[in-house]
């Protein structure tokens, strides 16, 4: 029997070795094979790109290995998945198809700059490696004037980063004595600077406490790389000296080209995490279209009912665990400051007022993740 993960992110990193870890003597008289597929081999551990733009880890500290992480009772395979045939439950990859009997699509989500036409001339971004590089060597250069940090689409993800980075430039700049002779201005699509109210509630009143400027209603359709500045929907132009853009995200090519979805996103069933019409495939993480944040807890909280669920049936037992859409983030208010909230489908976020505590438990958490990627913790 074959259970196959495709996608070698965190959500498919940790399903895979949460599998291993409650399969290991089926796995060891070889009644079961594990394998994860990634046309990747590190993981990059995304929520450390948001530091590594501040020069505060560098890429060695953020890539590991996914030979490494992986589970020894996991078959890693290097490849491409090209197409997903659920009915006859195969993956093509390239001119070889490979057979399971369980799946788990963790394909995750990717940024599609280039639907913002300009963007990709003068904007930048820190939702991917090289992007986040980039926008180290701009903001290390940077001498002053106007920054424009604008989501340009929902859902994206890690929906608080984009505000943990305004925060941080807010810090930054003053630790460098630029913030009087600059301008942070922060942008939304909708009426709030946040999709939930009472975050949104929190985060404006401190983005008026440290002089951030807020545009909501703004969603932008051009970037006009001449004048530098930010054209929307709406009308409005705003000017820039450096845009730091959250782009439009899609799910994964090989769901669009599978057929399963037009977007990219997995019709997922919102307990079970089951794909809808299809009893043995699961999504998880960024790829499903579930009404929660595209975030690294999500993740790690649907690979724990996923691998329960599946090595319970295959033990012959009832898959009886349930997702109920929690999800944890930490944000970071300041270089040494940060709260969290917490919240799930029937609970509305819940947080803390920032303080040194939260911002030491994150940044160690960023040291701990590697742990948990193995899944040890």
């Amino acid at each position: 029997m074959n259970v196959t993960i495709v996608g070698g992110g965190v959500a498919g990193t940790l399903t895979a070795n949460y599998l291993a870890t409650r399969l290991r003597d089926e796995v060891r008289r070889k009644e079961i094979e594990i394998t994860l597929i990634s046309d990747r081999d590190k993981l990059l551990y995304e929520p450390g790109l948001l530091y590594l733009i501040f020069n505060r880890l560098e890429e060695k500290d953020i890539l590991r290995d996914l030979k490494i992480l992986l589970d020894p009772g996991v078959k890693f395979v290097f490849k491409r998945a090209d197409k997903i045939d659920l009915e006859n439950r195969e993956i093509r990859l390239g001119d070889e198809k490979l057979s399971y009997d369980y799946l788990v699509i963790a394909t995750g989500s990717r940024i599609v700059p280039e639907e913002i036409p300009g963007l990709t001339k003068t904007g930048h971004w820190f939702y991917n490696l090289d992007g986040a590089v980039r926008l180290r060597d701009e903001i290390a250069k940077f001498k002053g004037g106007k920054i424009v940090v604008s989501v340009m689409g929902v859902p994206h993800k890690c929906p608080v980063a984009p505000i943990e980075v305004t925060f941080l430039l807010h810090d930054f700049l003053k630790i460098h004595g630029i913030r009087k002779s600059s301008e942070i201005i922060y942008t939304y699509p909708i009426n709030r600077v946040f999709l939930m109210e009472s975050v949104s509630e929190l985060v404006q009143n401190l983005f008026t406490e440290k002089g951030i400027e807020t545009r909501t209603f703004f969603n932008p359709i051009e970037v006009d790389a001449e004048k530098r500045e930010v054209l929307t929907l709406e009308g409005e132009r705003e000017r820039f000296d450096l845009l730091i853009s959250i782009p439009p995200h899609k799910g994964s090519k090989v769901i669009i080209d599978s057929g399963i979805s037009d977007d990219g996103w997995v019709p997922t069933d919102r307990y079970t995490l089951k794909v809808k019409g299809h009893d043995n495939a699961f999504a998880i993480g960024d790829t499903t279209d579930l009404p929660v944040s595209k975030a690294g807890s999500v993740a790690h909280f649907q690979a724990e009912v996923v691998a329960e669920n599946i090595s319970a049936e295959i033990k012959g037992l009832p898959p009886t665990a349930r997702y109920f859409g929690k999800a944890m983030c930490f944000i970071e208010t300041s270089f040494n400051e940060a709260t969290y909230i917490w919240f799930d489908y029937e609970t509305q976020p819940k947080f803390v007022k920032p303080n040194k505590f939260t911002h030491w438990m994150k940044i160690a958490y960023n040291r701990m993740f590697w742990l948990t990627a193995r899944g040890v913790l």
